[in-house]
């Protein structure tokens, strides 16, 4: 994000129940994240952005798409779902729900919230380190609210509803989100791009960032200033 603040107005938000954000009550649902983005991006000012979400942020990307398609200028979904219903065979959905709940069932001693397969082999030192800054923030109420609803979500049906320019940003290696739902990201949005990042797994902005900017930055520059 800093190395793409020298050419662009790059706005970070802190979703519910991370960073400085508050908890999230048990009844939140995949609407009410969308609309606090839509809050965020009303309050800064536009009346449209260019929008990016990384694997579940793409999800709440997708709805907010289904919900408030004018506050989106463009859609950038990097090693997405549309939510693990829309995205995943059922057995595999099945098998991550499990693997969860197991998660967050540990002692708090125990308490990992590192999902399994984030990162390729030999990911960057850095990458590695931030992940781990970033479990150790991690809220476990939060994270159940936020995976159940990824885990229950299909949205399979906003994607031929996309109008606006997508960039899909995909890590070759990516076991979470295995390049075949980019494949079919890309044959459901007619309006969709995909690039592959070499050497990447799910983290691929994190893992190869030089690849992943580079991807934004040849994007963003055919589109227009949004309005």
């Amino acid at each position: 994000m800093e190395a793409l603040a020298d050419e662009f107005t790059v706005v970070a938000w802190d979703e519910p129940g991370a960073g400085r954000s508050s908890d999230v009550p048990s009844d939140f649902r995949l609407e009410d994240y969308a609309a606090c983005l839509a809050a965020v991006i009303e309050d800064v000012g536009r009346r449209a952005a260019h929008v990016a979400g990384l694997s579940w942020g793409s999800t709440v990307a997708l709805e907010l798409y289904r919900r408030r398609p004018e506050l989106v200028a463009s859609l950038i979904l990097a090693d997405g779902y549309a939510g693990w219903k829309g995205s995943l065979p059922a057995k595999e959905v099945d098998a991550r729900v499990a693997g969860v709940q197991a998660m967050l069932a540990a002692p708090p001693g125990e308490f990992d919230p590192t999902l399994p397969g984030l990162v390729a082999e030999d990911p960057p030192v850095d990458c590695m380190r931030l992940l781990e800054e970033t479990g150790a923030d991690a809220r476990r109420d939060s994270m159940r609210t936020a995976l159940t609803l990824l885990a229950e979500a299909d949205l399979t049906d906003v994607l031929p509803q996309i109008a606006v320019p997508t960039l899909l940003i995909w890590g070759e290696s990516d076991a979470r989100s295995p390049l075949s739902v980019a494949d079919d990201f890309q044959a459901a949005i007619p309006t969709a791009d995909l690039v592959v990042i070499p050497r990447a797994g799910h983290m691929s902005n994190l893992e190869q960032p030089e690849a992943f900017n580079e991807a934004i930055r040849r994007f963003l520059r055919e589109l227009p200033e949004p309005r």
